[in-house]
C-alpha cells in the first residue's frame, strides 16, 4: 500500500468512485446509538433530500448492503412466478440470475452489447408468455448503454398487474430518474456510484402497488424485507444496525447536493462529462463507444479498443501515468475499457485523462 494516497481526481473507475476527502473525514466522527434520538433526527432530516434525489413522495428505503441486496429485495417482493429480464450486459444477467436464485422463472430478452431494449420491442415481448414483472437495468455499467426508461415504463403500465423493477445503480443522482412521474414500482441504487460515496449502503423506492404485492409474498426474507425497510424509513428507526459512518457521509453529501443546485444540477454536470467523452471518441476514430449516440449513459462509458490492442495493457499503461480506468466485464474484458465519469469527478481531470488515454492507445 502506498505511503501517501494519490491526489484526488486521478480515479475514473466505474465504481466504486473516488470519494472527496471531506466526505471521508465525516466518516471519522464518533459513533452514536442507531436507536437514539440523534439518529432519528438525522434520518428524518435526510428523508426529504433522498426523496428529491429519487424524485418521489414515497419513503426512500435504506439498507446496509450493496445495491444487489435491494435487487434481491425487488425480486423477492415484486415477482410472483415469472419475470421478463432485459439482458444487455453483465448486470442485466445478474438481475436474471438473482431472480433464478430466488426460485423465479426467468424469461431473458437478450439485447446486443451496447444496445438497450426499445419500447416497441418490450411491447411485443409482453404479448408472449405471461409474466408478472419486468426487470431491467437503466444504465448498464458494463456497456455504457442507457435504456429509455420512461418509454419502457409506459409500456409496462399498459399491462395488468405487472411490476417494473429497475436497477438504477449508475443513474440515480447522475441522470434523470423520475420515480413518481414514470410510475416505477421498485428502483434502487448504491452509494458508490453517482452519489460519490464509499460502497455499503443501498437506497431504493417501492411503489404502493409493489408494497401490496410484497405483503402477500411469504418468502420475501427478513433482512431485506421491503415491508420492514419501509417501516424503518417511515419511523426513522433502523431495523438493524446500519453503517453509521456511511450514513454520516450520505447526510453530508445530500447537504452538498442541495446547496449546489439540487439533483438537476448534478444531472447537468454528468451530461457535461458525457459530452467530453463523446468529443474525445469522435476525435479518435480507432476507438468506438459501445453505446450508440442518444442511448449513452451520462455516468459511465465503455470504449472498444482498436483490433490487436489489449485492454489489460491499456489499463496498466494508464496506471503507470497515474490514472485508474477499468477493463471490460466478461465477455468484454479483453477488448473494452470502461471509465466512470460520475460522482464528484472533475471535467478538467477527465479531459486530461482522456488526453493520456489517446496517447496510450496509440502506443500499446
Amino acid at each position: 500500500m502506498p505511503d501517501t494516497p494519490a491526489p484526488f481526481g486521478r480515479y475514473f473507475l466505474p465504481g466504486p468512485v473516488e470519494v472527496r476527502p471531506d466526505l471521508l473525514a465525516v466518516m471519522l466522527r464518533p459513533m452514536i446509538t442507531h436507536r437514539g434520538p440523534e439518529m432519528a433526527a438525522l434520518l428524518r432530516r435526510m428523508q426529504p433530500q433522498l426523496q428529491a434525489l429519487f424524485r418521489t413522495k414515497r419513503p426512500v428505503l435504506m439498507a446496509t448492503s450493496s445495491a444487489t441486496g435491494l435487487m434481491e429485495a425487488a425480486v423477492r417482493g415484486g415477482v410472483e412466478h415469472r419475470v421478463l429480464v432485459a439482458v444487455g450486459g453483465y448486470f442485466g444477467e445478474r438481475f436474471a440470475r438473482v431472480a433464478e436464485a430466488c426460485g423465479k422463472e426467468v424469461i431473458r430478452v437478450m439485447v446486443p452489447e451496447g444496445r438497450s431494449l426499445g419500447a416497441d420491442q418490450l411491447e411485443r415481448f409482453l404479448d408472449g408468455p405471461e409474466v408478472d414483472a419486468v426487470a431491467l437495468v437503466h444504465s448498464e455499467t458494463s456497456t455504457g448503454a442507457l435504456a429509455p426508461l420512461e418509454a419502457l415504463a409506459s409500456v409496462v403500465r399498459k399491462q395488468r398487474d405487472v411490476m417494473l423493477l429497475v436497477d438504477a445503480v449508475t443513474s440515480v443522482g447522475g441522470s434523470p430518474v423520475e420515480t413518481d412521474a414514470w410510475d416505477l414500482d421498485f428502483v434502487f441504487t448504491g452509494t458508490q456510484k453517482a452519489l460519490g460515496l464509499p460502497p455499503g449502503l443501498a437506497l431504493g423506492v417501492a411503489s404502493e402497488r409493489f408494497m401490496e404485492r410484497a405483503a402477500a409474498r411469504p418468502e420475501r426474507g427478513w433482512y431485506l424485507d421491503a415491508l420492514q425497510l419501509d417501516e424503518a424509513a417511515r419511523t426513522d428507526r433502523p431495523i438493524q444496525t446500519p453503517s453509521l459512518p456511511l450514513v454520516f457521509a450520505l447526510a453530508h453529501q445530500l447537504d452538498r447536493i442541495e446547496a449546489n443546485g439540487g439533483v438537476t444540477a448534478r444531472w447537468e454536470a454528468h451530461r457535461r462529462m458525457q459530452a467530453i467523452v463523446e468529443q474525445w471518441a469522435d476525435a479518435h476514430a480507432e476507438c468506438t463507444l459501445l453505446a450508440p449516440h442518444g442511448h449513452r449513459s451520462s455516468t459511465v462509458s465503455a470504449v472498444r479498443l482498436p483490433a490487436g490492442r489489449s485492454a489489460q495493457d491499456v489499463v496498466a499503461a494508464m496506471a503507470g501515468r497515474g490514472w485508474s480506468v477499468a477493463t471490460g466485464l466478461p465477455p468484454l474484458e479483453d477488448t473494452v475499457i470502461r471509465m466512470g465519469h460520475m460522482g464528484d469527478a472533475d471535467s478538467g481531470a477527465l479531459g486530461a485523462m482522456l488526453q493520456d488515454l489517446g496517447k496510450v492507445v496509440g502506443q500499446v
